[in-house]
């Protein structure tokens, strides 16, 4: 829809602002829901948009799994009620301390996390058994991202074996998480995934010849969403889906979630006759890209990025442009996940006009825990 972005209101909007359009986040999750054939195999990530609000829409949309990254995350699920928290980490010193009393001061959610090594089984099993609790772990795997995950061998069965011994955890499954497929070729992300996860799923056949229970299998994230999808019994982690974004929308074309989130932005100076300076810096959108991939301005498509610093933004624009200070400007984020870490706060669109505000709780680094 043309214009759907425009808001009635903005002259009642300070910018930089991040905001978030409530349809098109309801659409994206009845989409999500329509790519998959059972709720309870979806388990979202949380670490996008990092709302309680959001995270009750899915909630009450029939979601009753999630995936964290952080103990903030998983505490502002855990006051929403959310049944099952996967902490997609491997706790150590403080952080498993705090990972004990987020599950003490609420015993109404279930956590659980990843270990790769027993070294981290075993204290997490002797901190839970000290505080007289019981935590479900899952085995992380490495899938070619060699960021974390043992490698699905002997020595992962080995783990996966002694696991199962130790008092205080309770080894529920796998968790394979192939971010690095990202082909715009969904044929080849597809070829890709599918071999990586033949690893997985020959673990799974020797844990049977060895007796072990069926173990639960949470794989992937969006690039993979609708790949994993489709396999039988697995659980499936997209986050980004839920705002979407330039980035996404580039190298997922066959995926049709909406964009759901943009940053407004203001012309703030025009230095010379080509070119502009807007009021949105480094502290504003994210910016681990090349400064051509930072945002990309629906109705300013056109601007050409010359440079980048903590408050501004400097464009060069063609002669005989009409551009004014005090234009406003509807950014989409190419990364809105670190983007939306940037904000304390979202205002919250519908019908083109900014009816709420929410606040980002979990971007910070503690709630209460």
């Amino acid at each position: 829809m043309e214009n759907w972005y425009k808001i009635k209101n903005i002259d009642e909007i300070d910018s930089p602002a991040l905001v978030i359009y409530k349809e098109r986040v309801e659409e994206n999750i009845r989409v999500l829901l329509s790519m998959i054939d059972d709720p309870k195999r979806s388990r979202p990530h949380v670490k996008t948009h990092k709302s309680k609000e959001v995270s009750q829409m899915m909630l009450e949309a029939g979601i009753e799994k999630f995936k964290c990254a952080t103990i903030a995350e998983a505490e502002m699920l855990a006051i929403v009620n959310a049944p099952d928290v996967l902490l997609a980490y491997q706790p150590y010193g403080p952080k498993l301390q705090r990972f004990i009393s987020l599950a003490n001061k609420y015993p109404a959610t279930t956590f659980s996390c990843l270990v790769d090594n027993l070294v981290s089984a075993t204290n997490i099993a002797e901190a839970a058994a000290s505080n007289g609790i019981v935590i479900p772990i899952y085995i992380d795997i490495n899938l070619g991202m060699n960021r974390t995950g043992i490698t699905p061998d002997e020595d992962a069965i080995d783990l996966y074996d002694s696991c199962t011994c130790l008092k205080g955890v309770q080894l529920k499954g796998l968790h394979g998480y192939d971010g690095h497929f990202r082909s715009p070729d969904f044929e080849q992300r597809t070829k890709e995934s599918n071999e990586a996860f033949l690893q997985v799923e020959e673990m799974k056949k020797k844990l049977a010849e060895k007796g072990f229970a069926e173990p639960i299998i949470i794989a992937g994230g969006s690039p993979t969403f609708p790949i994993h999808a489709k396999r039988k019994d697995v659980e499936c982690s997209p986050g980004t889906f839920i705002f979407w974004d330039k980035g996404y929308q580039t190298a997922c074309p066959e995926q049709p979630f909406v964009t759901a989130a943009l940053v407004v932005s203001r012309v703030i100076s025009l230095p010379d006759k080509n070119t502009l300076c807007l009021d949105l810096g480094h502290k504003s959108i994210a910016s681990e890209n090349e400064l051509g991939k930072r945002v990309y301005f629906l109705n300013a498509p056109e601007l050409k990025f010359i440079g980048h610093s903590e408050e501004h933004l400097v464009a060069e624009v063609p002669e005989g442009h009409s551009y004014k200070p005090g234009n406003v400007l509807y950014g989409l984020p190419y990364h809105i996940c670190p983007t939306c870490a940037l904000y304390e706060r979202a205002l919250v669109v519908e019908n083109h006009e900014v009816v709420d505000e929410w606040k980002i709780i979990a971007r910070d680094r503690k709630i209460t825990v």
